[in-house]
Parts: C-alpha cells; sequence; structure tokens
C-alpha cells in the first residue's frame, strides 16, 4: 500500500532499523537513532541494490517519488543509477582550478617556456576568485562572462581576452579527459571590448636610425647595456634571446648564433648568421665575461642574466619615450627597412625574425626552408648598412633622393670617416680563434 505524508511525518524510531513500503521499490529506511532516509531496492545485472535518494523531510515524498520514477527509466535503458549518480558526485569534486593546475603541469611537462607558464597561470589567477571553487561542469558562459567584466572594467580589455582564451583552453582540456561536456568560452565571441591594436613602439625613418645609433654609442652606462643594445641592433632577435644569450651558443668559426627551441617564442631552434660588426662586439665582449656563461650577466650577480628591464631603461636614459622605441622595436626597425629595400625575399627576412608562416597550407611546404645562404648576405648587408646610417654616410644618398644640395667634398670625407676602434676591431674578427680561445665554443 503506498505511504502518505502523514505516514512518514509519524513513522518513529525503533530498537532496531524498520522499513515503510511505497511501492515500486521505494521505502522509507528508519534507524534507530531517528533519521528518515530515502531508498531504492532494484536488481541490476544480476545483483540487488540499493541507491540512496535523500532524507526526509528535505526530500519529500512526492520528490522521492520523482527520483524512484527518474531511476527506473535509466534501468530500462540499461544504466545503472548508482554508477551515474557516483559519476556525478566525483565530476561536482572536479573545480576549475583543479583542472587549471592540472594542465599547467601538463604544460611544464612538454617544456612551455618559464615566462609561458608565468603568464598562463597569472591570467588563471584572475579567473579563480570567481570561478576556481566552481565544478567546472557547471560553469555557465553567464557566469564565466561576469568574471571577464570585472577585468574590463579595469580597463585591461587584453587581458580579459587573453583570459577568455585561457580559460577555453581549460575547458576544452577538461573535455577531451572526459570531466567536462562544452567550452561556455566559445559562446562569448564577440561579448567582450575590443581593444585597440597598439603596435610597438620603433623608429623606422632612416635618418632617425642614425640618430639612435649615435646615441647608443655614446651611451655612458653599463658597457654591458651599451653592447647589448648594439648587438639587438645587429640581430633583431627578441630582448629575451639577447638576454638570455649564452657564450656556448655561439660558433665563431662558422659565425653563427645557434639559440636552442627552448628559449625560443616559437619552440623552433633559430640560427642568426653573425656579420663582422657582431663577431667585433664579441671579442669587445669576450674578455669581460667570456668565463663566465651569459653574455649579458647581471651586474649583480655571475649567476644570472641582465635583467628584463634593463634594456628599454637604457632607451629611456638615452632620452627615448615609451611611445618612441622600445628593445622589441629593433624588431619592427630592421623588418620595415629590410622589406623596404626591395633586395631581399620575404621568406628569408621572416626566417630571420624567427616568424611562423601564417597560412597553414604553405608552412606544411616551407617549414624546412632556411634561405640560410641569403639570410647571411642579408645580415651583412644589413650591419653595413646600420653602420653607414650612424657614421651619416648615407646622407648623400638621401639629399639624392630629396633633390637637396650636394655637400661639400670636404663634408662628404668627414661623412665617410669610419672611427678607428671600430675599424681596428673589425680587422681582428678574422683572427678571433688566436685571440680569444676562451669563446671557440660549438653547439653539439
Amino acid at each position: 500500500m503506498p505511504l502518505s505524508d502523514t505516514a512518514v511525518r509519524n513513522a518513529k524510531p525503533r530498537t532496531k532499523p524498520f522499513k515503510l513500503s511505497d511501492g515500486g521499490g521505494l521505502h522509507l529506511l528508519v534507524p534507530p537513532h531517528g533519521s528518515k532516509l530515502w531508498r531504492l531496492a532494484y536488481r541490476f545485472g544480476c545483483k540487488q541494490k540499493t541507491l540512496a535518494l535523500g532524507i526526509y523531510p528535505a526530500v519529500t515524498l512526492a520528490e522521492a517519488r520523482a527520483k524512484r520514477d527518474a531511476a527506473r527509466k535509466l534501468l530500462g535503458s540499461g544504466k545503472d543509477p548508482s554508477v551515474l549518480k557516483r559519476a556525478q558526485k566525483h565530476s561536482q569534486r572536479i573545480t576549475f582550478k583543479a583542472i587549471a593546475d592540472e594542465l599547467l603541469a601538463k604544460h611544464a611537462r612538454e617544456g612551455r617556456a618559464r615566462r609561458t607558464l608565468d603568464k598562463t597561470t597569472w591570467l588563471l589567477g584572475l579567473a579563480t576568485p570567481g570561478i576556481g571553487d566552481r565544478p567546472i561542469q557547471e560553469i555557465t558562459a553567464p557566469e564565466l562572462l561576469t568574471v571577464l567584466r570585472k577585468v574590463e572594467a579595469k580597463g585591461r580589455y587584453e587581458s580579459a581576452r587573453r583570459l577568455r582564451s585561457t580559460c577555453g583552453m581549460v575547458f576544452r582540456y577538461a573535455i577531451a579527459t572526459g570531466r567536462a561536456d562544452r567550452d561556455p568560452s566559445a559562446d562569448l565571441r564577440g561579448a567582450l571590448t575590443v581593444p585597440q591594436v597598439t603596435h610597438r613602439a620603433a623608429i623606422t625613418d632612416p635618418a632617425e636610425i642614425g640618430a639612435l645609433l649615435r646615441a647608443i654609442e655614446g651611451y655612458t652606462g653599463h658597457f654591458g647595456t651599451r653592447l647589448a643594445l648594439k648587438l639587438l641592433a645587429l640581430t633583431f632577435v627578441r630582448p629575451g634571446e639577447i638576454r638570455h644569450g649564452e657564450w656556448s651558443e655561439f660558433d665563431l668559426e662558422p659565425a653563427e648564433w645557434r639559440i636552442p627551441a627552448a628559449k625560443m617564442k616559437m619552440r623552433r631552434p633559430h640560427r642568426v648568421p653573425l656579420s663582422r660588426q657582431a663577431l667585433a662586439i664579441l671579442i669587445e665582449l669576450a674578455p669581460l665575461t667570456g668565463a663566465g656563461r651569459w653574455l649579458f650577466p647581471s651586474i649583480r650577480t655571475e649567476t644570472r642574466p641582465m635583467s628584463e628591464n634593463t634594456l628599454n631603461a637604457a632607451l629611456r636614459r638615452l632620452g627615448y619615450a615609451t611611445g618612441e622605441m622600445c628593445s622589441h622595436g629593433f624588431r619592427a626597425l630592421a623588418s620595415t627597412r629590410l622589406n623596404e629595400m626591395g633586395k631581399w625575399t620575404p621568406d628569408a627576412i621572416e626566417r630571420q625574425l624567427a616568424h611562423v608562416e601564417s597560412n597553414a597550407v604553405r608552412r606544411a611546404y616551407t617549414h624546412t626552408a632556411e634561405y640560410w645562404q641569403e639570410r647571411v648576405t642579408m645580415m651583412q648587408d644589413w650591419a653595413d648598412y646600420l653602420h653607414a646610417l650612424r657614421d651619416r654616410t648615407s646622407d648623400i644618398l638621401l639629399r639624392t633622393a630629396r633633390h637637396l644640395p650636394s655637400k661639400t667634398d670636404e663634408q662628404e670625407k668627414d661623412s665617410m670617416r669610419i672611427d678607428r676602434s671600430e675599424s681596428s676591431a673589425l680587422r681582428s674578427a678574422s683572427d678571433l680563434r688566436t685571440d680569444y680561445p676562451v669563446i671557440k665554443t660549438s653547439v653539439s
């Protein structure tokens, strides 16, 4: 006979547990301590099993019957309701933060750069206060949007966009590992404020480039900073790659710098042809830091490389504001001028910049192309071009192009004059192996 709410309410505990049946396997279990527990008895796979449906009065008689009917439907479709309930409880314990930490650990095992890991950790830290303790399966798009709006409210539009992308990476990992069904971040495309694109500050006018190089030449700060800026202009690698440059990466006999994949943004090994001017800088630097690990060690300790703020701080000291020039701007400077010269193929320029082809089909056919011989010639030509700009020897070409009055013979002789000390350094580059054996190294 089915139970009534009155019968359930008036059930009193006894010295031994007893059951009040409602039908269809649903019954009320009343143990001696006085609780009233809803249970469903059923058979699955030839085994007798029991499913807990809640405690009365938190779960009413009507709600217990609804849960019984839902469980019966699962049994009818060949599913065990007890197994599904355990899986649901397990998914509720799997929080966004737990999945995020697991993904970060995976990235660390894959050898992602420390800087990349730090940035990802920082971004996920912005989401943790809002959704970190929430079951990842239950997070909705509006809930994630609330977290992103808090970042946007501080004017950090780009950070909000990056956070949406990073959260999406966490959700997709949860889907791949069977802990989530969908990625709510995909529903937020177009919901965030699009930040204005601001390119990194860079000088690209030849006359201004010459002035910059002369300013660097006259830099009165630490010698290592001056040489780092000069080498950065000649090689236009990323600032982090020049700061973390090690003597063991330089093979001076063929005149090339081999940067391992672990230090590169795109995780591909990179080679930099060294011009005569670049070799001259290494000659000047070798007696000072050649016995250590780093090309440009920190001024505080030789165990660490130069600080990431050093080069930009030097440019500020030289009078270049944040919006005029930054250390990363040497890449835009080189890319602009090399492309405008029209002498080099875009592929060779892009490969020297360590860029990856954006077209997937073309990348599949050109990913092994190095354009090495063209790059060797290009890098020496680039160094000579910078040398001419620095010493104003290009003024004649600039005046001709602008139809300005010609300079006097004496002015031209003065502009063609090359600093003797640098000429001496360039000539000594061919004697590198005998003069500075400490930096004669090869990458194995």
